[in-house]
């Protein structure tokens, strides 16, 4: 029998509507109900996933035996050194190596053969020991390349310790900072690290500077507005340390010379709400990147690209102009030319502005459906430029391109061994109609010769402007070999086609980022490619997973979602929880706009679970995940169990591990053969 969740009910008021929540005593992580209960669904789980054992393995072993164990990176240039990762069969995690760099060519490299002189700079296999989790933060060498910033995390709670390592010696320094968030950045000269600090709610607010061998650490900056996060980064060219403080919405950066870290930052343009910009250095100039359009009625949605002097960085000159079909992602200064990554039609794409005089220009790819963008470019002077690669059949690549020859150079491809041909298989790009006539993106991929319609996994996310760009998987091929058709639809919310498809899913239009998905499910249903649909996200896109699960169950064979936004509106209503006042940007504020409340209350799964029959849904989660918090999708398997029919309804925790799930990579691989083997489950495919 599943378990059953003792109901407590809590009262809350907002706007004067008065709610009942009678699992709301789920959200307290220390009480020993709590733990018993989420033990008591695992067991649960467990039970009734126990005929899958058999096939959990077999994939298990179909992923790893696909999968080169003892692999290397390319190696990346940094200075004096060739910078590369690599791993080794039977562990869990990478292995972080430099060489001396002889040459503008990479080394080749053998995997299982080390390159004389090789420098391990941190192997995380040792790191970790025996710990069940296990994570790098931060791993930044200095300038001059002689002392290393890492950072770990040992619970999945995303608060890393910071320690520095002498390369010179491999000795450790006995500097070591506690409770600090990603990132990072070393002066020019290597004395000096500043990193970021988080506050309760999980938010990065705070900057310091710490000099080596120093107790005493500088607070440099301290954000207020709790909509704000903050980081910190060295320009490419080392000449400049880059504060940047942003909103959902909103920007503001400030620089200093990197020559002078006990110097003050310099603020670039005062925040303004809804202009967004970031900043790079290019010889005598700096690049800004921003949607501050003073001469456009609606803003430069899509972004231009502008130059300003470094004297007067608040004075910008158009580079590029706002393209309302091109939507600019970034840009990345060197010494001789200028990068511009941006997304057009729905795909990603490379722009080139040669410094010697040469018209700008783009660079083509063969494939009808791809994902491109640079990669690994940490050389200011350099005439090549390391892009990486993938489609839905092309495993990810990484390519040179030289910029005096306009050659492309494949450097690696990653191997998929087991006999993989990419021939064997096909991707498509299809176009559903949702309910206002918004034509949406579908990206499908398929063996050839496989029977159609077909049962079908239809992945989705649609928040934040993150695009979910067609991508190959290894654990993928597991579906498609066994006759599944595999798509990813890019529901607006997202950003594929650009700010607007973006702007056009959050806040008070956020109900078309589900509708979207629906009306792609039926799409391929009527164009006979599916049979049976599977609805897969994880994250925001498990609020998608819960929204569809509502409002049209009766397209799906079964959900899974993954660490999901289930219990948006109570969320979002408490600003004591992490992300959450970042999050109204995104959301909007329900705490203070009845408008708000009332809309997402008529989205938010948890609220809106009623006694119509559900298909099957398996939700996985994390105790220690700090950014969707594990109640929520607990509270939400208790009240489908409590008031709705169909199901099963399952809920597997990770009891020592945070939003990305398992840290090691075998573990991650069992955990997608479990997910795998009970979606197959859902259709009848078992072998």
């Amino acid at each position: 029998m599943p378990p059953v969740a003792k109901k407590v009910p809590a009262e809350r008021t907002h706007h004067g509507d008065t709610v009942v929540d009678e699992y709301a005593w789920l959200f307290k992580k220390d009480d020993p109900d709590t733990i018993s209960h989420l033990e008591a669904e695992n067991a649960y789980t467990e039970e009734m996933t126990g005929h899958l054992k058999k096939l959990q393995e077999t994939i298990f072993q179909e992923i790893k035996g696909r999968t080169l164990e003892t692999d290397l990176s390319v190696p990346t240039r940094k200075g004096a050194w060739w910078y590369y990762s690599r791993t080794e069969e039977g562990k869990q995690y990478g292995i972080q190596c430099r060489v001396a760099a002889d040459g503008d060519s990479p080394p080749e490299l053998t995997p299982g053969e080390p390159l004389p002189g090789e420098q391990v700079l941190l192997d995380g296999n040792e790191l970790a020991g025996d710990s069940p989790f296990f994570s790098i933060g931060t791993s930044a060498v200095s300038p001059d390349g002689t002392m290393l910033a890492y950072s770990t995390d040992f619970t999945g709670d995303e608060r890393f310790t910071l320690r520095f390592k002498d390369l010179r010696t491999g000795e450790l320094l006995p500097d070591e900072i506690p409770g600090i968030f990603y990132g990072g950045a070393w002066s020019a000269d290597g004395s000096t690290f500043f990193y970021t600090t988080i506050d309760e709610a999980w938010r990065p607010y705070r900057i310091y500077r710490h000099t080596l061998g120093s107790d005493d650490d500088v607070l440099v900056y301290q954000e207020d507005d709790e909509r704000f996060w903050v980081g910190i980064a060295l320009t490419r060219s080392q000449r400049y340390l880059v504060l940047s403080a942003g909103s959902k919405i909103t920007s503001e950066v400030r620089v200093l010379d990197a020559s002078d870290p006990t110097g003050e930052f310099a603020i670039v343009r005062p925040r303004h709400t809804g202009v967004e910009y970031g900043l790079d250095h290019a010889g005598d100039r700096f690049l800004i990147l921003h949607n501050d359009g003073i001469l456009h009625n609606d803003g430069a949605v899509n972004f231009e690209l502008a130059t300003a002097p470094l004297d007067d960085p608040a004075t910008w000159t158009t580079l590029i102009e706002h393209r309302d079909d091109t939507r600019l992602l970034d840009v990345d200064a060197f010494k001789d030319h200028v990068v511009v990554h941006f997304r057009r039609d729905g795909l990603t794409g490379i722009r080139i502005l040669p410094g010697d005089g040469r018209e700008p220009y783009e660079i083509s790819f063969p494939e009808p459906i791809y994902d491109v963008a640079p990669s690994g470019n940490a050389e200011f002077e350099t005439s090549r430029l390391r892009l990486g690669y993938t489609s839905m059949i092309t495993p990810a690549s990484v390519y040179d391109y030289d910029l005096r020859t306009d050659e492309l150079i494949l450097l690696k491809r990653k191997v998929v061994l087991g006999g993989y041909d990419p021939d064997d298989y096909e991707q498509f790009r299809e176009w559903a109609t949702a309910d206002d006539g918004t034509k949406v993106p579908i990206s499908i991929v398929v063996k050839k010769g496989a029977d159609r319609p077909a049962p079908t996994l239809l992945y989705g996310y649609g928040s934040y402007e993150t695009s979910i760009d067609p991508y190959f998987s290894v654990a993928r091929l597991s579906l498609l070999d066994r006759g599944f058709v595999f798509a990813v639809a890019h529901v607006r919310g997202g950003g594929e086609m650009g700010r607007r498809w973006y702007e056009d899913g959050k806040l008070t239009r956020k109900k078309n980022t589900f509708t979207d998905f629906v009306a792609c499910a039926r799409h391929l249903k009527a164009e006979g490619w599916a049979g049976e649909v599977i609805a897969r996200g994880g994250s925001a896109g498990g609020l998608l997973m819960g929204a569809v699960a509502n409002i049209a169950p009766q397209e799906f064979a079964g959900v899974v979602a993954e660490v999901p936004f289930v219990d948006a509106l109570n969320t979002i209503l408490d600003p004591s929880l992490p992300l959450t006042v970042i999050e109204w940007d995104e959301w909007g504020d329900p705490l203070h706009d009845p408008e708000v409340y009332a809309y997402m209350k008529a989205y938010s799964p948890y609220e809106n679970v009623d006694g119509r029959p559900y298909p099957p849904i398996l939700a996985i989660t994390s105790l220690n995940d700090t950014r969707v918090l594990y109640h929520e999708p607990a509270k939400w398997i208790a009240r489908l169990r409590d008031r709705a029919v169909g199901g099963p309804f399952l809920l597997k925790t990770e009891m020592g591990a945070g939003h990305g799930g398992r840290s090691g990579r075998y573990d991650a691989w069992r955990e997608e053969a479990f997910a795998l083997s009970w979606i197959l489950d859902r259709v009848g495919v078992t072998e």
